[in-house]
């Protein structure tokens, strides 16, 4: 069933349940308002005839029937009250009767003193109030029984009902035509954003949302909107990081398999076997160090990784006395200057992050030059920055820097060993620590790169 008729229907039972309960109370408690005023009215007329019968009886002890008979004759002739029937009868027999209803169906009265008001349905389906009581007259007890006609009031709520039948019906009908297009109003942008999730799923990952709405539905398209986007670019990456690692497993397994095939054809100078055999070696090095690096890639993003507290002086102090002989052998200075303090650190994971950031500023100086590496505490980790005096980088490229099997210069790079995976590791490691990078360069001049860690200070 779809949403919209859902809504429609849901609408319908809301307005069925409140209007069915309210109309229904109203119109009964009209009615049972309007049956206690008869009731009332009944009552007073009665006690009105009673009232004056026992004041005749009190003034002369030796009136007869015939008198009785005379007071109530002038009472009905004045027409002072609403009552349809009045019937005054002894044990015995009917001592006077007047109005158009049958008492037949009246059961006669027990009670002395004490009134008793009941509903009766006479055989003409017309509805009364019957009260009815007993009184002393010369010392002999009669019962008085009087008809108050309330068929009018019945028939008032059967007309009332009808008409509120009638409403009701109308407002179904109205209810469901301006719920469903409601309703429809209200879901379209649902289905604009099942239609759009339909066109992404047949691989269509341009097609984007067009609800521009302000509402909770409006804000779902924004944000489906995003993870579409976020989606495409993560299906490109991983497009662009297969065509990368295709490319850069190609060129090196090319050159070892046709140095191998020369050495089986057994056709090359002893001298020639080993240059051969020696760039086999050489590129299977460079494959190696390469499935390491995504190893650790990979490894990054899979593992949980626990920070504990460490000194980032005391490591970086300690790689520079590590590396820095070996640097200077290629005429490149690694200096240091350092802050104090502990910060909650992987440490591995920050030694690695700092061999790759020298080893790519290494490489942007062919002609020896200085990495200054310097750490500072901050109020949530530490901030690390590596700067080199090297050739720089051009500016288009350094937003793609931390792209998997990106090169600035790639045949420097592939000549110097490098994969384009190094700055890619350097990222993860840095998110790993809440934390990111940032860099900046000039041609001819050098680059700096900024790694802020924000792992916390325990």
């Amino acid at each position: 069933m779809k949403f919209s008729i859902k809504i429609m229907l849901s609408m319908l039972c809301l307005l069925s349940l409140l209007f069915g309960i309210g109309g229904s109370l109203m119109i009964s408690l009209s009615f049972n308002d309007s049956l206690d005023r008869e009731r009332s009215t009944a009552y007073n007329s009665y006690q009105m005839v009673l009232s004056t019968l026992q004041i005749v009886n009190d003034i002369d002890r030796q009136v007869d029937y015939d008198d009785i008979g005379d007071i109530l004759n002038q009472i009905s002739e004045q027409k002072t009250e609403s009552w349809t029937a009045l019937r005054l009868y002894d044990s015995e027999k009917s001592v006077y009767e007047v109005g158009v209803f049958d008492f037949s169906d009246v059961p006669e009265s027990s009670l002395l003193n004490e009134n008793i008001i009941q509903q009766l349905v006479s055989k003409d389906d017309k509805r009364y109030l019957i009260v009815s009581g007993a009184l002393q007259v010369g010392g002999e007890t009669m019962f008085l029984d009087m008809a108050y006609n309330i068929t009018s009031l019945f028939e008032t709520r059967s007309a009332q009902e009808r008409v509120y039948q009638s409403v009701f019906l109308f407002l179904i009908v109205l209810c469901s035509l301006l719920s469903y297009s409601i309703s429809r109003i209200l879901t379209r942008p649902l289905s604009e954003l099942s239609k759009t999730s339909r066109a992404i799923s047949d691989g269509n990952l341009s097609e984007r949302c067009a609800v521009k709405s302000n509402d909770e539905i409006g804000r779902l398209a924004v944000d489906f909107n995003a993870m579409v986007d976020e989606l495409e670019n993560n299906i490109k990456q991983q497009e662009s990081f297969i065509s990368s690692f295709a490319h850069e497993m190609k060129t090196p397994m090319t050159s070892v398999i046709g140095y191998a095939d020369l050495i089986r054809g057994q056709m090359l100078s002893e001298k020639e076997i080993y240059e051969s055999a020696n760039f086999i070696v050489s590129e299977g090095r460079r494959l190696e160090g390469l499935s390491q690096k995504l190893m650790e890639l990979f490894m990054i993003k899979e593992k949980s990784v626990v920070l504990s507290p460490a000194s980032p002086a005391g490591i970086i102090e300690e790689l520079v006395r590590h590396f820095a002989p070996v640097y200077k052998n290629q005429g490149i200075e690694l200096e240091c200057e350092c802050e104090g303090g502990s910060c909650l650190l992987e440490s591995d994971l920050f030694k690695s992050l700092l061999i790759n950031l020298w080893d790519n500023a290494r490489k942007a100086m062919e002609n020896g030059g200085t990495i200054f590496v310097k750490s500072v505490m901050i109020d949530d980790g530490c901030r690390v920055t590596v700067r080199d005096n090297g050739s720089g980088i051009p500016d288009e490229s350094l937003s793609h820097l931390t792209e998997a099997f990106y090169r600035v210069d790639k045949s420097r790079s592939r000549a110097q060993g490098g994969a384009g995976i190094g700055l890619a590791l350097c990222r993860e490691i840095a998110a790993v620590h809440n934390g990111s990078l940032h860099f900046e360069s000039e041609l001819g001049v050098g680059t700096t790169v900024t790694v802020d860690l924000k792992g916390g200070i325990r």
